[in-house]
């Protein structure tokens, strides 16, 4: 017995940052730390247990002094989810560490990595199997053919990955990023399988940024996400709006709308006070699943908070601010 799935993803993939690209670790154009929290839930309206994930994540900047134009990028990563009627638990925890070197006066070359230990449990009183089934139900009280040689997996996980960034002026950023996930195809599997087919494929994320700032109440914020693992892809795109509700730019609202291909509209709300920063995204069905669910689809909520050490208050962002 086999089965194909895809890792967990995030629509607000942008807010995500060590999940989407582990060179995004430090790579921060407006601060020198954040912490963050992210909720997605999924098929909630056609599944007794939806899917769920919550990521936990923190990142700083370090040695920004010592190295000559450019500073060192440590964080951590926390990811749980838990998806399906087998109740499928995984549980992941990842130490990211990258590089940061300046380019001249306007661009930025980032490199990293995340190395992470991972572990997968299911519940086997949750599953049912064709040889259960008693003529009207299914009955998992009854015997079946299926033996599992476990009910958990552990195993180390490898992430690399490439950034660049170019801010030709103080109202123009343009960010684009490659990375690989799963660069060891770590062995993945609940029944005896010596063969290659319980390895996890590499997975393959590139996403291109920009930031526009285009007068003193509005920044534009585009944005196009590409992923592919195995026979599986996604693309994604679409824009936020930032607008100033303040003279300085500490109190902004956030809107915007993404479009993931042959899959969802995604309209996504949100606010920022000060440097804290909360978004909102729903996920509505396009795809024929929308006869299912009622194009009911995900709901995503993302809290941020970033700050700047007490010496370098005075450093210029990186990307176009209020």
């Amino acid at each position: 017995m086999s089965g194909i799935s895809q890792d967990l993803h995030f629509s607000q993939f942008f807010n995500s940052p060590l999940s989407t690209n582990p060179a995004n670790t430090g790579f921060i154009p407006d601060a020198d730390y954040r912490i963050g929290a992210h909720f997605r839930s999924q098929y909630s309206n056609i599944m007794s247990l939806p899917y769920r994930t919550v990521s936990i994540f923190g990142d700083a900047q370090l040695m920004r002094e010592q190295l000559p134009n450019g500073w060192l990028g440590v964080g951590g990563l926390l990811l749980s989810d838990v998806a399906g009627s087998g109740s499928l638990r995984s549980n992941k925890i990842y130490g990211s560490v990258a590089y940061h070197q300046m380019l001249g006066n306007n661009s930025l070359l980032s490199a990293g990595f995340n190395l992470g230990w991972v572990n997968k449990r299911i519940d086997l009183s949750s599953l049912k199997f064709p040889d259960q089934f008693d003529g009207r139900f299914f009955d998992n009280r009854l015997p079946t053919s299926v033996v599992f040689s476990n009910t958990g997996v552990s195993y180390f996980d490898l992430q690399a990955g490439l950034n660049y960034a170019y801010y030709p002026t103080d109202k123009i950023y343009i960010n684009a990023g490659y990375s690989i996930h799963h660069v060891n195809n770590a062995q993945e599997s609940f029944f005896n399988d010596p063969s290659s087919r319980g390895r996890i494929a590499m997975r393959h994320i590139g996403f291109v940024n920009a930031v526009v700032k285009i007068s003193d109440e509005i920044i534009l914020s585009p944005n196009i996400y590409y992923t592919n693992q195995s026979k599986s892809s996604s693309l994604m795109g679409g824009m936020l709006l930032n607008y100033n509700l303040s003279a300085f730019g500490n109190k902004q609202l956030i809107g915007g709308l993404y479009y993931r291909n042959k899959d969802a509209f995604i309209p996504m709300l949100g606010f920022q006070l000060g440097q804290l920063k909360f978004t909102f995204s729903y996920d509505a069905t396009m795809s024929s699943l929308r006869n299912f669910n009622q194009s009911r689809g995900a709901s995503e909520f993302s809290l941020i908070k970033s700050g700047m050490y007490s010496k370098s208050k005075d450093r210029q962002s990186l990307c176009p601010t209020f």
